[in-house]
């Protein structure tokens, strides 16, 4: 956000602020149910502002990729990918006070994975970069084994930058039906 050129402030949002995904759940929609808690639990504490909340998983044959827990999972969800493709979803929430207007999008993109060596997976996990990144992987750690095939980069870095700047300019200049 800082090298597109807006002025903001990171809070975080509660711990308890979002409940995950439920069972049957489309990634789609978990995503932005996830970015709508985020935002209403930062937005409800301030009488005015605009507030981003955003929410972003991988998915591969219906499976949800979130954050690992643990080496064995992202083990699991890294070998899921290896060698295929599967997508990133991203929900995005921007909540303006004090009208309380939200506005919720969702980004998808598709990208591949190489197929990935038992060798290099070992490395990879010893380098603990897969740590608090859904789907054991940051695409922003510039990883040659992950290629866009359609789709947004910021979407797979986990802010759609491109939809921000869309909802943002509708709140700007249409206020009242964005």
């Amino acid at each position: 956000m800082k090298s597109a050129g807006y002025q903001f402030r990171v809070i975080a949002p509660d711990d308890d602020a979002e409940d995950g995904f439920r069972d049957g759940e489309r990634p789609s929609d978990g995503v932005a149910r996830l970015a709508y808690q985020k935002a209403k639990n930062v937005a409800k504490k301030y009488h005015q502002g605009l507030f981003i909340g955003c929410d972003t998983v991988g998915e591969v044959d219906g499976k949800i990729l979130g954050k690992p827990a643990n080496r064995k999972e992202a083990l699991s969800m890294l070998l899921s990918m290896s060698g295929r493709q599967h997508r990133v979803f991203s929900g995005l929430c921007v909540w303006q006070r004090p009208e309380n207007l939200t506005v919720i999008r969702v980004q998808e993109t598709l990208l591949e994975m190489k197929t990935l060596s038992a060798t290099f997976l070992e490395e990879y996990l010893d380098s603990n970069q897969w740590r608090g990144k859904a789907g054991a992987f940051g695409f922003q750690d510039g990883l040659n084994w992950i290629q866009i095939i359609k789709g947004s980069p910021s979407n797979v870095v986990g802010l759609p930058m491109e939809i921000l700047a869309e909802v943002l300019d509708d709140l700007t200049n249409n206020p009242v039906n964005p």
